[in-house]
């Protein structure tokens, strides 16, 4: 508006403009949305040829606020064919995947995976595209508004490949069908655009949508997956509840019919010679499991019960599983979640076993309602999931060590990966890490140790309640790693900006020693040293001749505050510490010959990357646990 005008203006004409554009102003300051998907697909598949052919009708709302002129889906099957993207990087990282390694390269003809486009109509009207490796590249006839739908009608054929990466036929234990990946899916477009990464071997990222789906096979095969049948008396198979007749139609074909809600994927799985058999969350889902009868049964006969026992914990430590069922398929080339559903391996111990289930239900959390871009912060599914597993197996199973050491796995992970030089930042988008190390070890290993050591910086029941929180708030939604950490700022009264810039973007590593302890009459000057990049706040624990310890507590200046205590051990909070300041010094009360011994980081939380100097006097770090050493 003119200045001119501005001036000129009366003021009450002013003040109706302001209460008008007000509205709109709020509303542009509300920046998060996500795209909207509705599936109905049906296949028919020959188990026979491995070939299907199908037709796909997605209804896509375009929730942005901008306006789209091209789609992108994705043709995953298409990366099982010698000369794929997967197949160059198999054999020319330095440490492949051992399931794929060259595999794809001598794929025949009736080995390969493929997706074929027959057709593509949007509104009715046909459109073209083109398809460059697995992404399948499409023009608008009619651009999609902010706020406004279109309607896309396929038709599309397809082979399952052999199994090599988590989706396929015929895997390495005689499991005929893990079909994952198996259908054109449409890229996630979100605020930073779209995300149309070609598919070699890693994460996932997917619209929130419904999915109607049926599958017809030949009527001795059992399927599993993704969703609730939604015609159990014509299927049987355990499906059926007892007591119900069957109604089944005198074909040699069945025809599944699955619906899930709110989900942005699909997974199916079948086999002849599946067992199925269920258990009950009390006050939770139905549990699916789905094996076969020669795979070490006596295991798979009591993992329900123990797959009920980690749903009850988890409900009431991470947030409550909000749909109806969850399948346990076997299947797959070792461990793989999917919504409501995860394809693992069966040829298991029965710890294992557990594991590997507790593992892949626990996706369901931190990636199947958390639906987080796992592309491009792995760490936030695969670590966060792993340091619950952790947690949730010392339940069932016990620590197996001292008290509080269920993490001490991945933080042996995360020390060998900075011992070996191939760290790369957290930031580092999966599929572009140089090595399979550096990305497992960040993901998985780094990822749950930053979970576990922020319970050192905020407290335990903080970030217990911080973690419940996130649950809630951000279930079903697309959350980034700036909300998480304002979830846990917000529970704690702490600023963390500090603690995800330096563990999330950095590699920069934590290093804190007991420099010096000098006596000064009846009392001591102890002096503390940064080494390492990373600042962090210090607890130091001092124990006394005569058996006594207190525990002085230095927060960093920019927490801007401190946890609360923990523990029964008496605290002392002293000055803070500024980051920039390499050494500390603090005072004891009492004469150097009354300190047995000062600890730094009693309780082992801190990733401190170098424990031989965390002591006064030194000892052997070997003499001490990795954690919990005190009161935890």
């Amino acid at each position: 508006m003119d200045n001119y005008l501005l001036r000129t203006m009366p003021l009450a004409v002013l003040w109706i403009l302001l209460i008008t554009l007000l509205p709109a102003v709020v509303q542009g300051q509300s920046t998060y949305w996500q795209q909207q998907a509705e599936y109905t697909m049906e296949i028919s598949l020959d188990v026979n040829t491995n070939q299907f052919r199908g037709t796909q009708k997605l209804v896509y709302q375009n929730n942005s606020p901008d306006t789209l002129t091209q789609v992108f889906y994705h043709l995953y099957f298409n990366a099982f064919q010698p000369g794929s993207m997967m197949d160059v990087r198999s054999r020319t990282i330095a440490d492949p995947d051992r399931r794929v390694m060259d595999r794809i390269l001598y794929l025949g003809e009736d080995g390969i995976g493929y997706q074929r486009i027959s057709s593509l109509q949007q509104d009715g009207k046909s459109l073209s595209y083109e398809v460059e490796g697995t992404i399948l590249e499409v023009v608008l006839n009619n651009p999609i508004l902010p706020g406004k739908k279109s309607t896309f009608e396929m038709e599309f054929t397809a082979q399952a490949p052999l199994q090599i990466r988590r989706t396929g036929r015929d895997n390495a234990e005689g499991i005929r069908y893990s079909m994952a990946q198996w259908y054109p899916k449409m890229a996630e477009y979100d605020q930073h655009g779209w995300h149309a990464n070609p598919y070699i071997g890693r994460e996932f990222y997917g619209i929130w949508g419904d999915f109607d789906v049926k599958i017809t096979i030949d009527s001795s095969y059992v399927v599993a997956g993704t969703g609730i049948l939604q015609n159990p008396e014509e299927i049987g198979h355990g499906y059926l509840p007892e007591g119900e007749k069957l109604k089944r139609p005198n074909s040699g074909m069945l025809t599944y019919h699955f619906a899930a809600e709110n989900v942005h994927d699909f997974m199916w799985a079948a086999d002849p010679d599946y067992q199925h058999t269920t258990a009950r969350v009390p006050n939770g889902p139905l549990l699916r499991f789905f094996y076969q009868t020669d795979t070490l049964a006596e295991n798979w006969e009591v993992l329900p019960e123990f797959t009920v026992k980690a749903f009850q914990y988890v409900n009431k430590s991470f947030g409550k599983y909000p749909y109806e069922e969850f399948s346990v398929v076997q299947g797959g080339d070792g461990g793989m979640e999917y919504p409501m559903s995860t394809l693992i391996t069966g040829h298991r111990s029965l710890r294992s076993l557990v594991g590997v289930t507790v593992h892949e239900f626990l996706h369901s959390w931190y990636q199947g309602v958390l639906g987080s871009n796992e592309s491009l912060y792995a760490w936030m599914d695969e670590g966060f999931t792993s340091y619950a597993t952790n947690r949730t197996m010392a339940q069932l199973f016990g620590p197996g060590r001292v008290s509080g050491q269920e993490q001490a796995r991945s933080y042996g992970g995360y020390f060998s990966l900075v011992q070996s030089g191939l760290e790369e930042p957290l930031t580092t988008h999966a599929d572009h890490f140089d090595t399979n190390r550096a990305y497992g070890s960040a993901a998985y290993s780094k990822g749950a140790v930053l979970l576990h050591q922020l319970s050192y910086v905020v407290g335990q029941n903080v970030l217990d309640k911080a973690m419940r929180r996130y649950f809630n708030e951000w279930k079903f939604k697309h959350p980034s790693v700036t909300d998480f950490k304002r979830v846990v700022e917000k529970e704690s009264g702490l600023e963390l900006d500090w603690y995800f810039e330096y563990f999330v973007n950095s590699t920069r590593t934590i290093d804190y020693g007991v420099q010096s302890v000098e006596g000064e009459g009846g009392q001591s000057r102890v002096t503390i040293e940064r080494i390492g990049q990373m600042p962090m706040p210090q607890e130091v624990l001092v124990a006394y001749q005569d058996g006594s310890q207190e525990l002085l507590y230095i927060p960093l200046r920019m927490m801007r505050g401190e946890k609360n205590a923990e523990g029964n051990t008496q605290r002392t909070v002293l000055r803070d510490w500024p980051w920039t300041f390499p050494t500390y010094q603090l005072i004891i009360d009492r004469p150097k010959r009354d300190i047995r011994q000062i600890t730094l980081d009693p309780s082992g939380k801190m990733a401190d990357i170098d424990r031989s100097n965390n002591t006064y006097p030194s000892v052997n770090p070997a003499t001490f646990s990795e954690e919990g050493l005190v009161n935890e």
